[in-house]
C-alpha cells in the first residue's frame, strides 16, 4: 500500500517532499556537469541542494501537522535559501504551492492540480526571459498532465502522480529539441533534470516508502560522468550571479522590474511574495544592485559568485583547487590563472552590508572609511558560503584545501571548518597564521603546487612549515581608523601626532597573532627606513617573494616597493596591489603593508 495512498495528512506529505528534496542533493554532482544554460559555469547541482538541504532541515523540525503547513514552511524556507537561477525558480513553484495549499489539512488530487498550475504560472511570471526547454517545461508538463487526470475523472493520487511523472519525463528528454545549446552538449537541461529528480524522489516514497539515502553528505569526485564541452555555450557576458532577499511591507514588483533592467543584466528571476523577494541576476557590478534595490526595502542575504572564475574550475584539470577568504591580497593574475577560488568577508556599515571585494570596490571602501560617521567592520562569512563553494567545486574535483586568516584575528577559519565537517578526507584546512599578503603568498604557492600536480597532504605540510617564516609588516601613519574600531586605545593617536611617530606592526612567525614591532617617524624617507627594518629581520641570502600593499595611498606605496627592490635584489615582488579589508579597515587611510615569504623550492 502507497505510503501517500491512504494517507495525505502532513506526516505523509511532509516524509514524500524530504524523499524528494534528497533525490535531488543525491544528484547534484551529476547536474553540476550537465550545467550549461543561461551559461556553463557548473553549478546547478549545488545551488538546487543547497537550496533544497535548507528545506529539508526546515521541514525536519516541524512536528506532525497539516499539509497546508507544511507547504507553507516549504515556501518560506525556499525563498530565503533560494541560490542561482533554477533554484530561485523552483523557490517559485513551492511559493505558489504554499500559497494555494495553506489552510488544507489533507492534500486532494483536485487541490494539488490547482496548486500546480497557478505555480506553473508563477514561476514563468517570476522570469524576465522566460525560454522553453528549461525546468518550466518540464513544471508545465508536470501541472498539465494532473489537470488532465482531474479532468478525465482520476481520483487516485497516486495514479495521477505516477502519470505527471511521465509526463515530465518526455517534456525532459525534448528540452535539447528545445535550446540549441543543449543538443550541441549532448545533454538534457540541468535545472529541468533536477525537477524531475524531485519529482522521482516523492514517486519513489509514494509507490516505495523510500527515499534516497542523502543524509550523508555525498562530495564529487570529479570523476567523469557527463562532461560537458568547455565550448558548449560562450562565457557569460556579465561576471556576477548576484543575488539577495527583499523585504518590505508591500514590494511593487513592476517598479523593482523596471529600475533593474537599468542595470542591462540577464538572467532576471524575482521569487516571492508582496513582502518579501529573492532576487537572482547576472551583472557586472554586484554593488549598483544592492543599491538600486535598497530604494524599494530592506536588502539582505546578500550574495555574488562569480561566473567567469566558476567557469575557469569546472573546466580545469587537476584534482585539487585551493580556496582562500578575501582577507588574501594577491595579483587578480594569480587569480585567473591557478586553481583558486575566495570566499568573500563582509563589511559592515550600521546596517548596510557589503561582500569583500565584490559590491565595494577599493576605492569605494576608503571613501566609506574616510566620510563614514560609523564605524566601517569587517565580519566573517556565514558557513552556507563555505558549504556552497565545497560542494560546487567537489563535485568537478577531488580535493579542496582551504587556506584561511589567522584563527587569532577573524572566526573566518572557523566558519569553513563547519562547512567541511560533512566532506571527511575531501577537505583539508590550514590556518595561515596570516593575513593580506601573507596569507595570498601562501595561497599563491599551494595553488601553484596544486596546478603541477602536487599531493594535497604533501601541500598543506609544506604551507605550514612555511608560515613560520612568513611575514605581514605594516606602517600606521594615522591611528584613527585603528582608534575606532577599538584596536588602539584612544590616548595613542594624540602621542602618534605630537611626536609624529608612526607605529609598524606585524603578523608572523606562526602564532597568528597582530604585534607591534617598533615606530618609526614620518618624513621623505619614511618608505625607505619602513623597508630596512623589516629586511633587519630576514636573511638576505636567500631567495624571497614579496607583496606590498597599499591602503589608498599608491604614491607611498610605489615607493615601499621601489625601497625593496633596491634593497632586496632579486626578489620576487609583482606591481602594487590595493589593500583590502583585512588591512585597510583597521589600519586605515594611508597604511602600507609588505609581506614576505620564501621563495621555496618543494619537490
Amino acid at each position: 500500500m502507497s505510503k501517500i495512498h491512504g494517507d495525505t495528512g502532513g506526516r505523509a506529505i511532509k516524509r514524500a517532499l524530504i524523499a524528494g528534496m534528497g533525490k535531488v542533493i543525491a544528484e547534484r554532482d551529476l547536474l553540476n556537469r550537465i550545467n550549461v544554460f543561461p551559461v556553463p559555469d557548473g553549478d546547478t547541482g549545488s545551488n538546487l541542494g543547497f537550496t533544497l538541504s535548507s528545506v529539508r532541515d526546515a521541514l525536519r523540525e516541524m512536528p506532525e501537522t497539516s499539509a497546508g503547513a507544511i507547504f507553507e514552511r516549504m515556501a518560506n524556507e525556499a525563498i530565503d535559501a533560494a541560490r542561482g537561477n533554477s533554484g530561485a525558480i523552483l523557490a517559485q513553484f513551492l511559493q505558489g504551492l504554499g500559497e494555494s495549499l495553506a489552510g488544507h489539512r489533507r492534500l486532494a488530487l483536485s487541490q494539488l492540480a490547482s496548486a500546480a498550475a497557478f505555480s506553473s504560472d508563477q514561476a514563468r511570471q517570476a522570469i524576465a526571459e522566460p525560454r522553453e526547454g528549461t525546468m518550466l517545461s518540464v513544471i508545465s508538463a508536470f501541472s498539465s498532465s494532473l489537470r488532465q487526470a482531474c479532468d478525465q475523472g482520476v481520483e487516485d493520487l497516486r495514479q495521477a502522480f505516477s502519470q505527471a511523472l511521465a509526463a515530465s519525463r518526455l517534456a525532459l528528454a525534448n528540452t535539447p529539441n528545445q535550446l540549441a545549446v543543449l543538443k550541441k552538449a549532448g545533454v538534457v537541461d540541468a535545472g529541468a533534470q533536477g525537477f524531475l529528480h524531485l519529482l522521482e524522489g516523492i514517486n519513489e516514497f509514494i509507490e516505495h516508502g523510500s527515499s534516497a539515502d542523502s543524509d550523508a553528505e555525498r562530495p564529487g569526485s570529479g570523476e567523469a560522468g557527463v562532461v560537458v564541452a568547455t565550448d558548449a555555450h560562450a562565457e557569460s557576458p556579465e561576471r556576477w550571479c548576484t543575488e539577495c532577499v527583499l523585504s518590505a511591507p508591500a514590494i511593487d514588483r513592476v517598479e523593482v522590474r523596471a529600475a533593474l533592467d537599468e542595470l542591462g543584466g540577464s538572467s532576471l528571476v524575482m521569487a516571492g511574495t508582496r513582502e518579501k523577494l529573492r532576487i537572482h541576476m547576472h551583472v557586472d557590478e554586484p554593488g549598483q544592485l544592492f543599491e538600486v534595490l535598497s530604494n524599494f526595502g530592506e536588502v539582505r542575504a546578500r550574495k555574488a559568485d562569480d561566473m567567469h572564475a566558476q567557469q575557469r574550475t569546472a573546466h580545469a584539470l587537476g584534482k585539487l583547487v585551493v580556496v582562500i577568504d578575501s582577507a588574501a591580497d594577491l595579483p587578480a593574475e594569480s587569480l585567473e590563472s591557478l586553481p583558486l577560488q575566495v570566499v568573500p568577508v563582509r563589511l559592515n556599515v550600521g546596517a548596510e552590508e557589503f561582500l569583500d571585494k565584490v559590491s565595494l570596490s577599493a576605492a569605494e571602501f576608503y571613501e566609506l572609511l574616510r566620510t563614514s560617521e560609523q564605524v566601517v567592520r569587517t565580519s566573517q562569512p556565514p558557513a552556507g558560503d563555505f558549504r556552497k563553494l565545497f560542494g560546487f567545486l567537489l563535485s568537478h574535483h577531488e580535493e579542496v584545501l582551504y587556506i584561511g586568516v589567522s584563527r587569532a584575528l577573524s572566526g573566518t577559519l572557523q566558519a569553513g571548518e563547519s562547512a567541511a565537517a560533512g566532506y571527511g578526507s575531501h577537505i583539508r584546512i590550514v590556518d595561515s597564521a596570516n593575513v593580506s599578503g601573507g596569507l595570498g603568498l601562501l595561497a599563491m604557492h599551494a595553488a601553484e603546487r596544486a596546478q603541477a600536480g602536487a599531493d594535497v597532504a604533501v601541500i598543506a605540510r609544506e604551507v605550514e612549515q612555511l608560515r613560520e617564516q612568513v611575514s605581514t609588516h605594516a606602517f600606521l601613519p594615522d591611528l584613527s581608523s585603528a582608534v575606532r574600531g577599538g584596536r588602539v586605545p584612544a590616548w595613542a593617536l594624540p602621542i602618534t601626532r605630537w611626536f609624529g611617530l608612526v607605529p609598524i606592526v606585524r603578523i608572523g612567525g606562526g602564532d597568528g597573532l597582530l604585534h607591534v614591532v617598533g615606530v618609526t617617524l614620518k618624513g621623505d624617507d619614511l618608505a625607505a627606513r619602513f623597508v630596512g627594518k623589516v629586511l633587519r629581520r630576514i636573511d638576505r641570502g636567500r631567495h624571497w617573494r614579496a607583496l606590498v600593499m597599499h591602503c589608498d595611498d599608491p604614491a607611498q606605496g610605489g615607493r615601499v616597493r621601489d625601497a625593496l627592490l633596491e634593497q632586496l635584489p632579486g626578489v620576487d615582488c609583482p606591481p602594487l596591489l590595493d589593500a583590502g579589508s583585512a588591512i585597510g579597515a583597521h589600519a586605515g587611510p594611508g597604511a602600507i603593508a609588505l609581506s614576505l615569504m620564501p621563495g621555496a623550492h618543494f619537490q
